[in-house]
């Protein structure tokens, strides 16, 4: 009987935290909105320079014609 309180009360203990830690998860902290807004710029940066391929291979495309 003993034993089986200590494992409930493990379990309990046990929920909570996993609990406890997916909520915190939730609330972005500044470094993980640092790191989007790197992600973003370094996505808008990929996006200009494949605008910029495009761009001259179209030109090239028209020189030769």
């Amino acid at each position: 009987m003993k034993g089986s309180l200590w494992k409930m009360l493990g379990l309990v203990a046990l929920m909570a935290m996993l609990v406890g830690g997916i909520a915190g998860c939730e609330d972005e902290g500044p470094m993980e909105e640092a790191g989007e807004s790197m992600d973003q710029a370094a996505e808008n940066a990929g996006d200009s320079v494949e605008e910029m391929g495009e761009d001259i291979q179209e030109s090239a495309e028209e020189a030769q014609n």
